[in-house]
């Protein structure tokens, strides 16, 4: 399987006040539609971890060969077994059909995904990667202050957000 061509999730970088802004605004600007989103949770589970293994396999052999790596694929190489693991239990925990209860957006570049997927994307990208615990909080309290979201168990042993 061939790695897929994305662009990066890059946008402004923001401080915790402006990512607590940005969250305002994210909810303000989100249309939930009523239409369910497509079962595909556990099959971008599968893609995913189909490019971790595919990515892990060309830094071993980047290292074996003594090229250097960035920093970032040492860390992935160091500590795939703990990606591996929540890999694995998403997979099992997860129910089948889970993704087609989730609110979708009904406009803009995200319509027909589930929302919960363009607010971790927006925190992705306006965070360049890294999640702040208090800067994430932040965001989030700010996008539920504006538009109520909810939590509910996804059978994991504790709840799950799921961002209804």
């Amino acid at each position: 399987m061939p790695l897929v061509d994305e662009p990066p999730l890059r946008a402004e970088l923001f401080s915790t006040d402006q990512m607590e802004q940005q969250g305002k605004r994210l909810a303000s600007a989100h249309s939930v539609t009523r239409v369910p989103v497509p079962d595909r949770l556990l099959r971008r589970l599968a893609a995913n971890e189909s490019v971790l293994t595919q990515t892990c396999e060309r830094l071993t052999t980047a290292v074996t060969t003594k090229h250097r790596i960035a920093p970032a694929g040492e860390w992935l190489l160091d500590n795939r077994y703990l990606v591996e693991e929540q890999i694995r239990t998403a997979r099992r925990h997860l129910p089948k059909g889970y993704s087609r209860e989730l609110p979708a957006l009904g406009d803009g570049v995200s319509a027909g995904l589930p929302r919960v997927d363009d607010i971790a994307l927006e925190a992705i990208a306006h965070g360049d990667g890294r999640v702040d615990p208090d800067s994430l909080s932040r965001f989030v309290s700010a996008y539920h202050h504006v538009t109520a979201l909810r939590l509910v168990s996804c059978g994991l042993s504790r709840s799950c957000c799921d961002l209804r």
